[in-house]
């Protein structure tokens, strides 16, 4: 049979329930589109941006069982895109990139769009692919599928020559696609056995969990109950244990974490990481204290003793691994533990949380009142989206999440404008729940023209913007050792005026007796399928956690000639 690559495209899509598509047609991929267009399937969705519309792909990826995919055209629609790819791939999400390419039938040279789009890709992706006849299209993306999938999840990048597009070409079948069966690639019941023995002595074990261990929410939870341990998580693995869990304490567990995290890892004497990086932000800028049994689980075996040596690494799937350690652990005979973890996590929280609601923020807007607000309003089963800024550990420190994979924000690579179009993705992912984004003002700036893609496509969804007319984290970060600010105060932004251009709908919150009601009013917009835009009047004047823990990890690091002329310099400007 005869099929353009356009129509075997669309083919192998519809085989991997891809259900939406994110770019912008141009000469060089308008083929796919149409075919796109043709399908029952798969929608295919314009933004205004190929960055924007990757950050789309990498919610539905988070949020759903469907990849994200990007159809984009070549060159500018690659480097535009490329944000979005490498948060993608930092975070370990899988994402399919699709691409036109020039003619490779053609006799020129200089065409239109022509680069060496595999070099640019390479350290952002973990293949990448160019095909270069018909009969490796369907093939080509099984292979790319699985590989973004695989192991350490990630984008892989796919590259269709316009001329196999446009002509017809033989092909000999149309294979049906077979996902492969998850399973270990070793024997780990010795691992497991010396690892269930560590972690049933220990007289004060804990968990901590990253967005590798979000799909193993049972197995975590069987294990924290059977040994009494207190729970933490990384930034990006927030959803992955319940926060209304007794044992669940929050992000992180050293200075930089609330204090029922603190307090209940102080004195950790076996740790058991699962499904995380030990990276930056997970640990307070490097400033927790882990213990020397230390038993690491990831996926991915280059993240082993990367930061903190462990007593022992296993190797795979999470959920596969957890299910392997429970059975060894309920073989064991786990020590008894000296004090009520349960209860000093419930004071902990609900101090820490009086602390909150008892700060004055004087004419703007508590973050705690908010949160609660918020919490209060939404269901269980609601997504919370949040952008990168200070916001997002407003967010961690003060928002509880129920269930997995429903909160998520971009977080090693640390994408600006990330939350936007990714409550996009999200909604279009999961028509039928809440999604609300938490988004700064500075981060809003950035991809802000996707309100326009979100009215046309009636997105019912509450994008929460936090207006302090400054880009808050690095602007605090700058306040304490230079005592001035240097381009983090923003432009004057007539946010309702943009907002209503939009075609959305616009909602102000200036104090803490209208979040209820801003909130309510926002819900039940979204519920109509009308995009809205919650602008509320935020008091950042109160410091999280983490922006306490990290200054001080930071500069206990610094060596002594820095830290006395940043001291210095801190004082003097003062006087």
């Amino acid at each position: 049979m005869k099929k353009t690559a356009a129509w075997l495209v669309k083919y192998a899509l519809e085989q991997l329930k891809v259900s939406h598509t994110f770019g912008i047609p141009g000469v060089h991929n308008t083929e796919i589109y149409d075919e796109l267009d043709k399908s029952e399937s798969i929608e295919p969705v314009l933004v205004t941006h190929e960055g924007y519309g990757a950050f789309m792909a990498d919610a539905v990826s988070r949020s759903s069982n469907s990849i994200g995919t990007l159809v984009i055209v070549p060159a500018a629609g690659a480097t535009h895109a490329a944000s979005g790819i490498a948060e993608a791939s930092l975070d370990g999400i899988p994402m399919l990139v699709i691409t036109g390419g020039v003619r490779a039938d053609s006799q020129f040279a200089y065409q239109l769009h022509d680069m060496d789009q595999h070099a640019m890709m390479k350290p952002i992706t973990k293949k990448t692919y160019k095909v270069t006849c018909h009969e490796e299209v369907v093939s080509t993306l099984f292979d790319a599928f699985n590989v973004a999938n695989e192991g350490e999840p990630g984008p892989v990048f796919v590259e269709i020559p316009v001329n196999l597009q446009l002509d017809r070409g033989e092909i000999s079948h149309l294979p049906e696609y077979q996902p492969p069966a998850k399973v270990l690639k070793t024997d780990i019941s010795a691992q497991c056995q010396q690892a269930a023995k560590l972690l049933a002595q220990a007289k004060r074990p804990g968990l901590f969990i990253g967005w590798g261990g979000v799909e193993a929410t049972t197995n975590s939870r069987a294990i924290a109950e059977l040994l009494n341990a207190p729970v933490s998580t990384t930034l990006q693995g927030l959803s992955a244990f319940n926060a209304k869990h007794e044992l669940h304490t929050g992000m992180s567990f050293g200075p930089a974490a609330v204090p029922a995290a603190t307090n209940a890892f102080k004195g950790c004497d076996c740790l058991l990481a699962i499904g995380t990086r030990f990276a930056e932000i997970a640990t307070g800028s490097f400033g927790v204290t882990v213990p020397e049994n230390l038993i690491h689980i990831d996926i991915n075996p280059q993240v082993f003793n990367a930061n903190y040596p462990a007593k022992v690494n296993i190797e795979g799937d999470a959920d596969l691994v957890l299910t392997e350690l429970l059975k060894a652990l309920q073989a064991e005979k786990i020590a008894e533990k000296t004090t009520d973890v349960a209860q000093q996590i419930k004071q902990d929280k609900a101090a820490h949380l009086q602390e909150w609601l008892a700060h004055d923020s004087k004419n703007r807007v508590n973050p705690a009142v908010f949160f609660q607000a918020l919490r209060s309003s939404i269901n269980d089963d609601a997504f919370v989206v949040a952008d990168d800024g200070n916001h997002t550990f407003l967010t961690a420190e003060l928002m509880p999440c129920y269930q997995p994979k429903h909160f998520f924000s971009p977080t090693d690579f640390n994408c600006m404008g990330y939350a936007t179009p990714a409550v996009i993705g999200t909604k279009l992912a999961n028509p039928n729940n809440q999604v609300v984004g938490i988004i700064g003002d500075g981060a809003f700036l950035m991809s802000q023209t996707e309100l326009f893609t979100a009215s046309h496509l009636n997105i019912g969804a509450v994008f929460t913007i936090f207006s302090d007319g400054e880009l808050a984290q690095i602007s605090q970060a700058q306040q304490t050792p230079y005592n001035r600010k240097t381009c983090t105060t923003l432009p004057n932004l007539r946010l309702q005026g943009l907002v209503e251009a939009s075609g959305c709908r616009y909602l102000r919150v200036e104090s803490n007796e209208q979040c209820q009601e801003k909130i309510a009013e926002a819900l039940a917009l979204a519920e109509q399928n009308i995009a809205v835009v919650l602008d509320v009047s935020i008091d950042y004047s109160k410091k999280t956690r983490f922006t306490q823990g990290i200054i001080k990890t930071n500069i206990k690091r610094m060596n002594m000639p820095t830290k006395v002329r940043m001291i210095s310099r801190a004082l003097w400007r003062r006087v």
